[in-house]
Parts: structure tokens; sequence; C-alpha cells
């Protein structure tokens, strides 16, 4: 079994392919149960476990265990790490053990930028990112490459985090830090926002009239990044059904409040690209993507890798 580290996965996942590889496994579609869902009371505070199995009906098969640490942040350490277990279908031979936290990351932003290019506008030009975490930079290559993305504006709690991640882009787009987060808002085509927020940071009223919503971070019931008028504006699509009904706290929290129903979600992922459901129904409305994560990015992203690394041998 090959043990593949975070540089291999990186190398192994060129944006353009692995969005491809998303879009073709969503419309393909694989077996993929509800994913284990604990909470875990540590001595600094509460954490998750989450295991993910997925597999092909005459393929791959494969199953992700990540823990996510929120109290990471305090020692400079991810928030997110874990493991991948990357199998052979016809067997289950174990094939590798990939880096769990860089999959991870790498196809939540491809699956972000997937939905953008089915919802947002064609000539969206301008980002907003939200947040400055490990996932933060991804979110912004991702983007840029389903959109003509040439500002991009970042905001995050501290400061200096996010100064030092805009320093890290100027080379490539009008890219500056911000601290004005209603302004910054009101000023982009894309919003994407990736953080552990239990509360409120975007709110309905900033949001202008064409711009696209993209939510990643809250993946608890007891999460949210939004409040209620952001999805009641808003065209709501989602990666899942189960995983926005199951555990997105800014679905169900808009829900609870009244403001949404769960009728109103427009469309899940492969709904979407299969072209079973509509995007976006007009210039002017505001599309809402809110993802929690699927085990099938994860399968998808482990074949990339793998079938990747073995045409390089």
């Amino acid at each position: 079994m090959r043990v593949i580290s975070a540089e291999e996965v990186a190398g192994a996942l060129a944006w353009p392919a692995l969005i491809e590889r998303l879009a073709s496994t969503f419309r393909q579609g694989v077996e993929a149960p509800p994913r284990h869902h604990h909470a875990m009371h540590r001595p600094d505070g509460e954490a998750t476990m989450l295991i993910m199995p997925a597999w092909e009906q005459a393929g791959y098969i494969g199953m992700k265990m990540v823990n996510v640490f929120p109290q990471n942040a305090n020692a400079g350490l991810p928030a997110i790490s874990g493991l991948y277990i990357l199998c052979e279908g016809q067997h289950g031979t174990p094939l590798a053990c990939i880096d769990g936290g860089a999959l991870t990351s790498r196809r939540t932003a491809a699956a972000s930028a997937l939905a953008a290019r089915e919802l947002s506008q064609q000539d969206s030009s301008s980002l907003l990112i939200v947040g400055t975490g490990k996932l933060a930079p991804m979110l912004i290559e991702a983007h840029a490459t389903v959109r003509p993305i040439t500002k991009v504006r970042i905001w995050g709690r501290n400061p200096e985090k996010s100064a030092a991640l805009a320093e890290r882009f100027q080379d490539r787009f009008d890219c500056e830090s911000v601290t004005d987060l209603q302004t910054a808002v009101s000023e982009a085509d894309i919003i994407s926002c990736a953080t552990l927020s239990t509360e409120p940071l975007i709110l309905g009223e900033w949001l202008q009239p064409g711009c696209h919503l993209d939510l990643v971070g809250a993946f608890r019931p007891t999460m949210r990044e939004t409040d209620g008028r952001c999805l009641a504006r808003g065209e709501v699509f989602v990666d899942t059904y189960a995983g926005a009904m199951g555990e997105a706290g800014d679905v169900l929290q808009a829900i609870g409040e009244g403001v949404l129903r769960e009728t109103d979600l427009r469309a899940e992922l492969a709904e979407l690209l299969k072209g079973a459901k509509p995007g976006r129904s007009s210039d002017e409305t505001i599309t809402v993507f809110k993802s929690v994560g699927a085990s099938l990015e994860d399968l998808a992203g482990a074949i990339e890798i793998w079938e990747t690394l073995e045409r390089k041998n």
C-alpha cells in the first residue's frame, strides 16, 4: 500500500482536472452512506470525528476519517486532519493511504468552484474570501479556475492573517485585505465563506442582485455563516439534500426561523450537473450554494490522485 503525502496530493490534483473529475462523479453517482459524525469532548474544547465511506458500483472503494479541532488555531495548527484509505474494487485490497487534510481541502474548494461554474454569472470577476484558514488560498485558486477573477478581497477575524494571505496573491490579482465586511460583500460578484462561525457573518441586506454566495465552513447544525435573510433572498442550492438537512446550520437554522422551507431548496449538485433541474433563474438572482462535504467528493479526489500518480510512474 502506497502512502501519499500532502505534497503529493497537491501535485496530483490540478484544479481543472479535479473539478472535472468531481463533475463526472456527481453525474455518474456512487454508493455513499450517511457519514458518521461524532462529537468528542477534549480538555480544551469540543472536537469532531467524521467517518465517510463511499464506493463505485464495480470500481474503487474508499473511506475517510477526519478530525476537526477548531481549537488548533490557538496552537497554529490546521483545524482539519485525517487520512483516506483507497482500495481497488475487485478484491477490496488497499491501494493507498492518502493525507486526508490535503484531500479534504482541495476537493472542498473544487466543489465550490464547480458550483460557482454552474451558478455564478459567467463574467464574475471579483471574489471575496471570508476566513483565513487553510482552505482560503485554495478557494481563491479554484474559483479563479472557473471564472475570470481579477479582484480578490480577503476578510478575517485576524487582520494580520488576512494581510499575509493577500500578500501571497498580489502578483496574480488585485488582492487586498479588508476590514469593512459589509462594503466588501456589496462589491463582490462571488462571496466564499470558509469559517467555523456559530454566529452570522454575512447579512442578507448586504447582498447585491446577481451575486453568488458560497458557504463552505459551517458543517454542524449549531454553526452558521449567514443570517436567515441571505437564504430567504437567494435561490438556494446544496451539495446533497441529505447533508444539507442533516448538518448544514445555515439551512437548518433558517428553516427553524421560518424564513426557508426544505421545499425551497432548488437543487442538489448532481441534479444541476445532470441538467435535471435549472440553475439561476435570471441575471438579477442571488444564488446561494451550501456545502457540508460529501464522501463522493473524497472518493473522486482519491481516484484522481491515484490515477494521476500511476500515470507518472
